[in-house]
């Protein structure tokens, strides 16, 4: 599973000009399923979610994560990051997961987000979707997590 994320101090999806998921300050995390993803992945994604620290502590530095700060979680389906674009001028998308299989993926890591951390909110799978946010810092990070 790939997650590319950013620290956002706000953030929202849209689709058909109905905002579906927003967020305070937080993080926004574009999300990958590839074919071998498992729930045990998307479970270590989420782990790296909630506890991987990009926010600032009393000194300044990146030493807090979103379950020490309460802040918002928005997760927003992309198939695109599994894209392979090493050759030619088209992206090959034979590392993304099947629709059937990213989508199931997907929405359980959204359901399992809500058990464990609040706010959540998030886009819709298959969706063309808006997605608009106030990047802080810039702050932005590429995530993999495997099965274990």
């Amino acid at each position: 599973m790939i997650a590319l994320i950013q620290r956002a101090s706000d953030a929202r999806v849209s689709i058909d000009g109905e905002d579906v998921g927003a967020i305070g300050s937080g993080l926004v995390a574009l999300v990958a399923v590839e074919p071998n993803d498992t729930e045990a992945s998307a479970e270590r994604m989420l782990d790296r979610l909630l506890g991987y620290r990009v926010f600032a502590d009393s000194a300044g530095r990146m030493n807090r994560s979103l379950d020490e700060t309460g802040g918002g979680l928005l997760l927003v389906p992309q198939f695109t990051l599994a894209a392979d674009t090493r050759k030619g001028m088209r992206p090959s998308f034979s590392g993304s997961a099947s629709p059937e299989h990213g989508a199931t993926l997907f929405d359980w890591l959204v359901r399992r987000a809500g058990q464990r951390h609040q706010p959540v909110a998030s886009g819709r799978f298959g969706a063309d979707m808006q997605v608009s946010l106030t990047n802080d810092g810039p702050v932005t990070f590429w995530l993999e997590a495997r099965g274990q």
